[in-house]
């Protein structure tokens, strides 16, 4: 979001770069038990996956690039919606979560939506970008709250899997690999320690 993140709490473009080379790896801040839940899926999940027991509808789909687009503004380079963002969320909620994750998730969407209509009379589509900055500071500090207390195997908060895969989505698009960092399709030799100056877009990983 583009705040100050002392004010805000949020992690900065810069910080998302590095947190999402640690995803690459299969540290996802959401748990295994949400992030990695498809490596190893009980057959009761897979059938309900298959069959679409998670649908999105076109508006959560909208939904999702808002509040991505909200995490992840254009800046001097595209949004998370240009990237689209929202749709590859909606499939790895879709086919990657468990039914536990998928349906808190879900209610996730519906508890934002209403929140935002109590508190500013219409939909978060439709409301003014600092309104929606706002709402998601307020869930960010709510899923920072619910994360430290968090016993093992409860599942994560909503806004926390939304946050993560919403960097997920950004940082392993095109528009994240080549414009928000430094993309080069063949990389040559290894290099360690490359010099970096404050304020230079860091390196894409390969994969």
């Amino acid at each position: 979001m583009a705040t100050d993140k002392k004010q805000t709490g949020l992690i900065t473009r810069r910080e998302a770069i590095l947190r999402v080379s640690a995803m690459f790896g299969g540290v996802a801040l959401v748990g295994q038990s949400a992030m990695l839940s498809g490596c190893a899926a009980r057959p009761a999940d897979r059938a309900s996956r298959a069959s679409g027991n998670a649908p999105f509808r076109q508006s959560d789909i909208e939904l999702l690039d808002e509040i991505a687009e909200t995490i992840l503004p254009e800046t001097r380079t595209p949004g998370a919606k240009a990237a689209g963002v929202g749709p590859f969320v909606a499939m790895m909620v879709t086919d990657a979560y468990y039914d536990r994750d998928q349906q808190i998730f879900i209610a996730g969407l519906q508890d934002l939506q209403t929140r935002c209509l109590v508190s500013y009379g219409a939909h978060f589509q439709i409301v003014t970008a600092a309104q929606r900055l706002a709402l998601l500071e307020k869930l960010d500090a709510e899923q920072h709250l619910h994360m430290q207390t968090l016993a093992e195997g409860a599942p994560a908060h909503y806004f926390r899997m939304m946050k993560e895969l919403s960097l997920l989505g950004y940082f392993t698009s095109e528009i994240g690999y080549t414009q928000a960092m430094r993309y080069r399709e063949t990389p040559g030799r290894y290099d360690p320690c490359v010099p970096y100056e404050p304020g230079e877009k860091s390196w894409a990983p390969h994969a």
